[in-house]
């Protein structure tokens, strides 16, 4: 099954994003209390568990969910082979891939330790479609997808 394991959000861009259990995503505009809120086709960005464990074989450590800036912390689903346009729901909660991946910018910390990053090619953005309540745990479904 696969699940949402965190929710993370920064009030301020350009810093780590904090855990939490809990969120309340906003239809049409993203993760109520995160910057990156502004309504854009990257409302949320989410990220795999698996995605840490491949920097973590680099070497990488220290890393706690929200590091690579990403809003949902997933497991058990392998986002960036999802096409845009594919629709899922995180619980109640549905959303739709508007990109895969994105530019890196050349001052991340995580990308001078090991000369790399997996948000650019593994990270997913997604616009919000129908909002509400999510929280760590609840279930990922995809519901329909775009070839």
């Amino acid at each position: 099954m696969a699940k949402i394991i965190s929710i993370n959000k920064s009030e301020i861009k350009g810093v780590l994003k904090t855990p939490s259990e809990k969120g309340i995503l906003i239809e049409n505009k993203g993760l109520e209390g995160d910057a990156h809120a502004d309504g854009t086709h990257r409302q949320l960005s989410l990220l795999a568990k698996e995605s840490y464990d491949k920097m973590e074989k680099l070497g990488i450590s220290g890393l706690h969910w929200g590091s690579f800036a990403e809003n949902i912390t997933t497991e058990g689903i392998t986002l960036y082979t999802l096409p845009v346009g594919t629709r899922l729901f995180l619980g109640k909660c549905e959303i739709e891939v508007t990109r895969i991946g994105k530019q890196c910018h050349g001052d991340c910390e995580i990308y001078k330790k090991a000369g790399t990053c997996v948000m650019p090619k593994e990270g997913i953005f997604v616009r919000i479609l129908k909002g509400g309540e999510i929280s760590a745990g609840d279930e990922i479904r995809i519901t329909e997808t775009k070839i």
